[in-house]
């Protein structure tokens, strides 16, 4: 658990997927069932802060998802139906009808909610449906440094091609960023990231695969809050509204000073969690 972080009493369980792969999640709090599901390079730990407020009113169940955690690997055949199966394996466990996904999780809880009627509402934080061309041209130089050993050399292409950072990092010259990185960014948090790197990629590649379904998440009918901080730009607002525009129950909202990692950093969590929680409850 992160340290300074205060948490109501935690509870690790795990259950087994499908394909057999032990799927591990952290249950807190007490009331109706809530299920959260992380993005790419996050593990649960990354959402204790979002789970503690929401924890207040609901019973909370941070997912590991597959690849990290004490969860078992993507493996070969990993694919996004793979962390449907996984998904549909924890609601089955804990009987949650709510959900609340950051990022790719947010794309595994809407092409989940897409062929099943299990969440009676949907609160996701700039999820990873593609709405417009996926940037790939990142991902054959990371798979190369990441074979060389480089896992900084990796993360820079990853920071500067994969389209969600601020301009003046995509400036910067490789070199220099990747001597930053491996300078001030050594703690906890890359830490967990580290051994998520290769999942990192591959969850990239399926987002890019579900280029031109956009319109197949009209069958999503559940209630959905769509969040978006105020600090993304403006073209990715744009693609958010679109996916608003696709889903036929849906508001949009944003929150101003947020950027992408809103839910998972320790001091804007709480406010992602408390306009969940008002739209939860």
């Amino acid at each position: 658990m992160n340290q300074g972080i205060q948490t109501p009493s935690l509870r690790q369980r795990t259950i087994f997927s499908a394909d057999g792969t032990a799927i591990s999640y952290q249950t807190m709090g007490a009331g109706p069932g809530l299920i959260v599901v992380g993005g790419t390079l996050k593990t649960s730990e990354d959402y204790l802060p979002l789970a503690s407020t929401l924890a207040r009113s609901f019973t909370v169940h941070i997912v590991d998802r597959r690849g990290r955690g004490a969860s078992g690997p993507q493996g070969p055949q990993y694919a996004l139906g793979k962390e449907v199966e996984d998904l549909l394996a924890v609601q089955a466990e804990t009987g949650a009808r709510l959900a609340f996904g950051h990022s790719y999780g947010g794309l595994v809880i809407l092409e989940t909610a897409r062929s099943f009627r299990l969440f009676d509402r949907i609160a996701v934080y700039e999820p990873g449906v593609p709405c417009a061309p996926v940037p790939t041209a990142w991902m054959a130089p990371y798979r190369e440094r990441l074979g060389a050993g480089d896992p900084y050399g990796a993360f820079v292409h990853f920071i500067q091609g994969s389209g969600g950072a601020p301009a003046i990092m995509t400036k910067l010259p490789h070199w220099y960023l990747r001597m930053a990185l491996r300078v001030g960014f050594r703690g906890p948090t890359w830490q967990r990231m580290r051994p998520l790197l290769e999942a990192c990629l591959v969850e990239h590649e399926q987002i890019a695969a579900q280029q031109g379904r956009l319109t197949e998440f009209a069958n999503v009918t559940s209630s959905v809050l769509l969040l978006v901080g105020g600090r993304s730009s403006p073209a990715h607002r744009a693609e958010f509204a679109m996916l608003r525009d696709t889903l036929p129950n849906a508001a949009l909202e944003t929150l101003d000073g947020l950027n992408h990692l809103g839910p998972s950093e320790q001091k804007s969590a709480p406010v992602v969690a408390e306009r969940a929680l008002a739209f939860f409850l």
